[in-house]
């Protein structure tokens, strides 16, 4: 099982960071170590002062596949989640700075939080709204209509390069709103209506 994450598929959130809008979809990987299950706390990291949340609709693997065409895209999953993509963006600044490689701060332990995945059912994956409170008070909403790459052609171009497999986890890109998280905070996240997590930083 591994995660695949998409950087810089929202418009709005490149221009807040000052980003570069890429030409093909940005891939990252996490390990399994980063993983939060089950409203499990986040536990901040002594290496970091400028840990930042990202909300990120999630797709689970359910068959695998490589070389997948667009149009056939929907048939490798049918459960969506939510996750954060914590980012230490102190540390991303200063490896971005040198070229180097994103994962020491995106990839420590518990910087995957998960919700349960739900069925997608007959659910339009183009249209579906999700958003992230902290301590009651909104801080990211978006929705997938407003992605660069929306869901079938990240699959599809992940799977020309990685090989997907069953219970793969796919973190689809984060809308503008991101910002720091402190201890003490308290998360909650929604697709459209439906509360799918709810835990503490510590």
């Amino acid at each position: 099982m591994k995660i695949i994450c998409i950087g810089r598929n929202y418009a709005e959130h490149i221009a807040e960071l000052g980003n570069e809008r890429p030409e093909h979809p940005i891939i990252f990987m996490k390990p399994d170590t980063a993983l939060l299950k089950n409203n499990e706390p986040f536990f901040y990291p002594d290496f970091s002062k400028d840990v930042h949340h990202e909300v990120e609709v999630l797709v689970k693997i359910k068959k695998e596949g490589k070389s997948i065409q667009k149009e056939f895209a929907h048939q490798y999953y049918d459960e969506i989640g939510l996750g954060i993509d914590f980012t230490a963006r102190d540390w991303q600044t200063k490896v971005k700075e040198k070229g180097h490689p994103w994962e020491i701060a995106k990839a420590f332990n518990g910087s995957a939080p998960i919700s349960k995945f739900i069925p997608k059912g007959d659910s339009d994956m183009s249209d579906v709204n999700f958003k992230l409170e902290i301590n009651d008070q909104e801080v990211q909403k978006g929705n997938t209509s407003l992605m660069l790459w929306p869901i079938d052609e990240i699959i599809s171009y992940v799977s020309q390069f990685i090989l997907l497999k069953t219970g793969d986890i796919v973190f689809t890109g984060t809308p503008k709103g991101v910002g720091p998280v402190k201890i003490g905070d308290r998360l909650v996240g929604y697709l459209e209506d439906k509360q799918m997590f709810d835990f503490e930083v510590k």
